[in-house]
């Protein structure tokens, strides 16, 4: 799957990020990672004004924000979102499922934990502080229940959210300063 692992070491891979047990039956896992050049602390606040009408997404803006541009500066109006709020994404809103700044971002869809939902779906944040900055790890978890879903999951969902994902981390880096490795 294209951009399935894009940035990440074999540990990454391999390892937890938290959130993994928002959808424990996920049959669509991928982690993508970079690091940043700045802490944690400068990072974070990128990531927790994250969606759409707000930050955007800083990947392709015509796509996943109707062509507003995401944000170029930290912007103190969207530095509330808390575990539990709601995080705007266009027709669905996601929940973040976890806000433990500056370690962890996660926002879900559907019900966490798993259940009967048509479609859950997680995308973790970890910032883990290294010399020099930050790598960040993301990783998504997804599980399309519907007769098609094993295509939707492989087909559609993986490589959308691949390249759109490995953009987002370009972006992000762009704004925190440049990758490192």
């Amino acid at each position: 799957m294209i951009f399935q692992y894009w940035g990440a070491t074999d540990d990454e891979i391999r390892g937890p990020v938290v959130g993994d047990d928002l959808v424990p039956d996920a049959r669509l896992i991928a982690t993508r990672s970079i690091s940043l050049s700045a802490t944690p602390d400068g990072v974070f606040p990128w990531l927790r004004q994250m969606g759409f009408k707000r930050a955007g997404w800083y990947s392709y803006d015509l796509i996943d924000n109707l062509g507003r541009r995401s944000a170029r500066s930290i912007e103190p109006r969207w530095q509330n979102v808390n575990t539990g709020d709601r995080v705007p994404a266009g027709p669905l809103d996601f929940e973040a499922a976890l806000v433990d700044p500056p370690r962890a971002f996660v926002l879900c869809l559907g019900s966490p934990g798993g259940g009967a939902r048509r479609m859950q779906f997680s995308l973790a944040y970890e910032l883990r502080p290294e010399t020099g900055g930050t790598r960040l790890v993301t990783r998504v978890r997804a599980r399309v229940n519907l007769p098609v879903g094993r295509l939707v999951e492989r087909f559609a969902l993986g490589p959308g959210d691949g390249i759109m994902l490995r953009k987002q981390l370009l972006s992000l880096a762009d704004r925190v300063g440049e990758p490192r490795g």
